[in-house]
């Protein structure tokens, strides 16, 4: 008989398989949660305002979007961290330690390169959004709100990428 207070096997599995690194990985996992609920929430909320008035909320669209982005870039930024990002593993996982080790270190080093790239050419937009005084289409709000995240997570993974081409480094 299994108690409540226990883990699940699967999330045994991934705590286990972590790395120890510098910035604790609970950071992206609560946003992934955080995210996942507010969609939900809202989806909800939206659906039930529809059944019961046959209108919808205005915002429910745009900000769903926008959170929809928000998890793709955390979770993309915890599957850096732990190693698992897309790749083709064939190659990735054949050969000698060295060579494996070497493409992760290639592999986490690119990674680096795109999203450190993304963050410096996102900031013009961020600016030009604030200067211009961009609205988002759907509610109005600025739309500096918006993008103003995405020179910030790429940022974020860009780390996690630094960060997974040191710890390859200094294994043995």
């Amino acid at each position: 008989m299994t108690h409540l207070h226990e883990q699940a096997p699967a999330e045994v599995a991934a705590a286990e398989s972590d790395e120890e690194t510098a910035v604790p990985l609970k950071i992206e996992d609560w946003l992934t949660v955080i995210v996942m609920a507010l969609l939900s929430l809202i989806t909800f909320a939206n659906v039930l305002v529809r059944y019961f008035t046959d209108q919808s909320f205005a915002w429910t669209e745009e900000f769903s979007v926008f959170l929809m982005i928000v998890l793709a870039l955390v979770a993309g930024s915890a599957s850096v961290a732990r190693n698992r990002q897309i790749r083709i593993e064939y190659f990735a996982d054949s050969g000698s330690e060295k060579r494996q080790r070497a493409l992760a270190r290639f592999g986490a080093l690119m990674v680096f390169v795109l999203f450190a790239l993304i963050a410096v050419l996102s900031v013009r937009v961020v600016w030009d959004d604030f200067r211009f005084g961009e609205t988002s289409p759907g509610i109005g709000v600025p739309q500096w709100w918006y993008t103003i995240w995405l020179p910030v997570l790429s940022v974020a993974i860009a780390g996690r990428a630094l960060g997974l081409f040191i710890r390859r480094g200094r294994q043995p």
